[in-house]
């Protein structure tokens, strides 16, 4: 159980984080995340070790936030959840409307990639997975992971670039 009392401490910002960014709900985010490690908890004697617990651990977050999808017929429209999104650390209006548009943007031309795409990105950046980790959560090799992931970061800097 002190494994799991460890990994809890060092990962759960990142699969809040991680729920954070697919939903656009802190509270929901947060649900989510408690969800995960209670998962973890109950079914910790299936966990084989032939992955990470961090890679199993956000399988069973990926897995819950399908089954949340299913259950909800929710419709995953990020630019329509922006207003949601907290701003912090502000410093001038001007710099709030940046900052707005900015993330605006960027949601924009990360919703128009396909849901394989968008999720490597999620995992990648906010889950801060290793690319052999994102690899076998996806069925793919590392090489694909990390080969993908430079190539939609090219992508979508240089979307960004075309809407500024």
């Amino acid at each position: 159980m002190i494994q799991i009392e460890q990994l809890y401490e060092e990962v759960q910002p990142q699969v809040e984080a991680f729920f954070y960014a697919k939903t656009g709900n802190q509270m929901l985010a947060q649900d989510l995340c408690q969800d995960t490690f209670y998962e973890a908890c109950k079914s910790i004697g299936s966990f084989s070790g032939t992955s990470t617990l961090k890679t199993w651990l956000f399988s069973i977050a990926n897995n819950l936030l399908k089954k949340y999808y299913r259950k909800n017929h929710y419709e995953q429209n990020l630019v329509a959840r922006l207003s949601a999104l907290p701003i912090e650390e502000v410093h001038s209006t001007e710099h709030l409307i940046e900052i707005k548009e900015d993330m605006k943007s960027f949601l924009y031309v990360l919703s128009k990639l396909r849901e394989e795409d968008r999720e490597l990105v999620l995992l990648r950046t906010y889950a801060e997975l290793s690319f052999a980790e994102i690899g076998e959560m996806l069925g793919k090799s590392e090489n694909y992971a990390r080969v993908t992931f430079h190539r939609l970061k090219r992508k979508l800097q240089t979307e960004m670039e075309e809407l500024e």
